[in-house]
């Protein structure tokens, strides 16, 4: 048993690359670029598993059927709260996602992942179950530890911290039978200008972001379970939500490789396992054509320039952006032949696994294109498999999450030290919050009914009050003329513990605006 190897190990590429000459017989190509020497084992490849469970995952897609290798690359959405189980087992699907419907209970989803489990047991390797486990406002799993929103860690600027919580979260999740945490997000936000990824988004400054994105994955990896760097190449600069249409990023390469591209060039070199890729138009690229269908975007800049030998999948293929421009099945297909390994949640995943079998039937699709992907998919579940990570009880990173918290704590007006408040406070803003805030005054002796304003914001108006705390975006800081204005990246205990602390005198707010926010007086005490 052994953790998840990273890119320590990135200087022995063994058995990692996409297939190159490619076989007519229908056999499994190789997933090497060149011939490997003989090493003592475990080899491994710059994106995690090893040489020997490369060789295992290529035998096992050798034996499987067409059908089989065709579902294999297939990880699906489903309805309701009963399990899976049956249709990962029928349609030999690499396994499946569940998203905020499908949970009901730590304790349900723990049983529905536990039977898919047990349904591919026989296959020699755990099923790809994945969760959208982000921090912030992106949670599935809400008896779990609350983190603050991912940028929170690029204010407080410590990727040694920053991979603590990942391994935290990780872990927490593995012990409910995922195998992959969809994060973290690598996206460059671009503040106000940016609607959809915000403070999913560690940072607008492409270095900072970079730095924790590296330090979360290593961190993913340290509790055994697959990271995913999204959303290739950078939704943070586009103004569509996907979810809806297709985005148009309109930015020149060469300044995509100076912004956008930064943290998943460092991700890959860092030996990355997995990168998702988005659904934009990437007009530098391939004009008009989604990215996770374009072989250009998949192929050409991921593998090809920036050299990911990784996991490559595609957003959820039931998004707006894909599923009113193509079915499930030509878009599944045209997803594989692009370069992508997991053909990701699509609409109609028995359709899916059709159009990607009838397309190698017709030629239009390599068998060896399909053979390679799967391959890759089971090498990285059978080091998964292998992981040395023990699971954590639910909740069991509280105070980690309040340690972030007190380190992104960011003060943008007003003094730094001493006392901002006097005995009471009045608290106005979303219910949830203001409830949360109150525990936290409570627990340190400030009374709440009278006193300086504080109002607790997100959206709306520019808020007025003595003290204006930006509960997501800090650029609502900008909008508001308050003597004293903080931004706490979440609204966990823990950032209200900080918060009230701080206006207290009984702590610093040592964090920094990890975006750019003019007309502010300071970017941090």
């Amino acid at each position: 048993m052994r953790r998840l190897l990273t890119g320590a190990a990135a200087l022995l590429l063994a058995g990692a690359a996409l297939a190159t000459p490619t076989p007519t017989d229908g056999s499994v190509p190789t997933l090497d670029r060149a011939p490997v020497r003989r090493v003592p084992a475990p080899v491994a490849t710059s994106w995690g598993p090893t040489r020997a469970e490369v060789s295992r995952a290529r035998e096992l897609v050798g034996a499987m059927s067409l059908s089989e290798q065709a579902g294999q690359v297939i990880v699906a959405g489903y309805h309701g709260t009963r399990s899976p189980a049956a249709l990962v087992d029928r349609l030999h699907l690499g396994g499946a996602v569940p998203v905020a419907e499908n949970i009901t209970s730590s304790a349900q989803i723990r049983a529905v992942n536990a039977s898919v489990q047990r349904v591919v047991r026989p296959r020699g390797y755990p099923a790809f179950i994945g969760v959208d486990q982000e921090g912030g406002t992106v949670v599935r799993i809400r008896e779990a530890t609350a983190f603050p929103a991912f940028m929170s860690t690029g204010a407080a600027r410590d990727p040694g911290l920053t991979r603590e919580v990942a391994a935290a979260n990780g872990r927490e999740m593995r012990g409910l039978g995922f195998t992959s945490v969809l994060a973290p997000v690598a996206d460059v936000t671009r503040g106000p200008a940016d609607p959809v990824i915000g403070t999913r988004s560690a940072s607008g400054f492409p270095r900072v972001a970079a730095a924790q994105v590296v330090a979360a994955e290593a961190g993913l990896a340290d509790a055994g379970v697959i990271g995913v760097l999204k959303h290739f190449p950078g939704h943070g600069a586009v103004t569509v939500d996907s979810h809806q249409a297709l985005p148009v990023l309109r930015t020149p390469l060469d300044v995509l490789r100076r912004t956008a591209l930064v943290p998943f060039r460092r991700g890959v070199e860092a030996g990355a396992s997995a990168v998702m890729i988005g659904h934009l138009d990437v007009r530098a690229v391939d004009p008009h054509v989604p990215a996770s269908l374009s072989r250009k975007v998949v192929t050409g800049l991921l593998r090809d320039e920036l050299g990911f030998r990784g996991v490559v999948m595609t957003d959820a293929l039931s998004m707006g952006a894909i599923s009113k421009r193509y079915g499930s099945a030509r878009a599944a297909a045209r997803a594989v032949n692009a370069g992508v390994d997991i053909v990701l949640m699509p609409a109609d995943a028995r359709a899916a696994r059709t159009g990607i079998v009838d397309a190698v039937r017709a030629g239009r699709l390599p068998r060896t294109r399909l053979a390679a992907a799967a391959s890759r998919m089971v090498a990285l579940l059978l080091h998964v498999r292998h992981a040395d990570a023990r699971p954590a009880r639910l909740g069991s990173a509280a105070r980690l999450s309040a340690r972030l918290s007190g380190e992104a704590l960011t003060s943008v007006a007003g003094p730094c030290s001493g006392r901002l408040v006097g005995g009471h406070v009045r608290v106005a803003g979303p219910a949830d919050a203001v409830a949360v805030f109150r525990a936290a005054a409570a627990r340190q002796g400030l009374g709440v009914g009278r006193g300086t304003r504080v109002v607790l914001a997100t959206r709306g108006r520019p808020p007025r009050g003595g003290v204006v705390v930006a509960l997501d975006r800090p650029d609502l800081l900008a909008r508001s003329a308050a003597p004293v204005r903080v931004a706490t990246y979440g609204v966990t205990a823990g950032a209200m513990r900080a918060l009230v602390g701080f206006l207290l005198g009984h702590r610093s707010a040592p964090g920094h605006l990890p975006v750019r926010v003019p007309a502010l007086p300071r970017t941090g005490c």
